[in-house]
């Protein structure tokens, strides 16, 4: 488990802000990894809050380069645990719902072909 703590406050203007905490306010400050696909990502601050110790502002920008259509996931990790902290999951372009719902119904289908399959089998076997 890490020391540290993730927690989003808001995305305004494609900037992601959060509040870091430690668990351990003399520790030194984290370094935080951004990363997106495994690459990593620039656009980040990390900014101590001068009247609460062991607490910083996280900012990341979102780049725009990074954005196409589908599903963009960022991944906020500890850079000295590899921890995961955090994401931020955007959803670009018109064909996002389309895709989203046709896998709905693929997943929806599959699963009344695996009811009926176990009410065939309870049937078979005569369990209740």
């Amino acid at each position: 488990m890490s020391n540290v703590t993730l927690v989003k406050t808001s995305l305004r203007a494609g900037v992601w802000e959060g509040e870091l905490s430690l668990a351990d306010p003399a520790a030194d400050m984290p370094e935080l990894q951004v990363t997106c696909l495994d690459v990593p990502v620039a656009g980040h601050t990390l900014t101590e809050t001068p009247d609460r110790a062991g607490t910083y502002v996280f900012q990341f920008t979102i780049p725009t380069d990074a954005l196409n259509d589908g599903i963009s996931t960022f991944l906020f990790t500890d850079g000295a645990t590899g921890d995961r902290l955090g994401s931020c999951t955007v959803f670009a372009g018109e064909d996002i719902n389309d895709d989203m719902r046709a896998e709905l119904d693929l997943m929806r289908s599959e699963l009344d072909m695996l009811k009926r399959a176990f009410r065939r089998h309870c049937m078979e076997t005569g369990a209740a």
